[in-house]
């Protein structure tokens, strides 16, 4: 029997998601337990740094009119749905690595002054070989809670895809809030970090072993057969 699979992940990307997952014959429905909006921030002098990084496409989605005031920096992108979102602000892309920003950082040979346009919440990177890095806050997951129509599925069996671990964790909340029995529910997550804040007591909890969206509804697809 083919279990549903529910997305978590916000718009626009909860789109693209579901389009690719219904082209594998799977039965899915998005539930978005966030979603992106802007915050107020300050543009520095652009002449201060030397490169832009970026680990998600809502840091030019919601960066607002002020970034054209930096769009003579080359952005070094994670993954080419941020690369285009970069090229439809107006920004040259000058690499565009997987993996993760610190991959992306450790990458570079020369001492480089860079500029981290990121969301609220954001992993901590580190710098190494003369390199600066400064950081401006542009967006933030605004919380959702569960779609009223998620329960009912979860309690006879799904598998969850999730693309962050804060998507995990909120998940995980929502399940103790509702009282929701994790015994019955599959877990895949885009990578190990995101499986380990989803916690325990899952019928099962696998990472892809790449983080990209492709290889992470391949593994759905799976267990969704299980």
């Amino acid at each position: 029997m083919t279990q549903p699979l529910i997305v978590l992940r916000p718009e626009p990307g909860l789109s693209e998601t579901l389009a690719a997952a219904e082209a594998l014959g799977l039965t899915a429905m998005g539930a978005p337990l966030s979603a992106m909006e802007p915050v107020a921030w300050q543009v520095p002098n652009a002449s201060q740094y030397d490169a832009i990084i970026a680990g998600s496409a809502n840091a030019f989605r919601c960066g607002g009119t002020d970034l054209a005031r930096l769009t003579g920096l080359p952005v070094f992108a994670v993954g080419e749905r941020t690369a285009q979102a970069a090229r439809a602000a107006g920004f040259t892309v000058a690499g565009t690595g997987e993996g993760g920003l610190q991959s992306v950082i450790d990458a570079f040979t020369t001492p480089v002054r860079l500029l981290r346009l990121a969301g609220e919440k954001r992993i901590a990177l580190q710098v190494r070989g003369g390199c600066t890095m400064a950081e401006r806050v542009v967006y933030r997951a605004q919380p959702v809670d569960l779609d009223p129509a998620v329960p009912a599925v979860l309690r006879g069996g799904a598998v969850v895809l999730l693309h962050s671990a804060d998507a995990a964790e909120r998940f995980a909340g929502e399940c103790d809030r509702l009282a929701i029995d994790r015994a019955p529910v599959t877990i895949a997550g885009l990578g190990p970090r995101i499986v380990t804040a989803a916690g325990s007591g899952w019928r099962t909890a696998v990472a892809a072993d790449q983080p990209t969206d492709t290889r992470l509804l391949a593994l759905a697809a799976r267990l969704c057969q299980d």
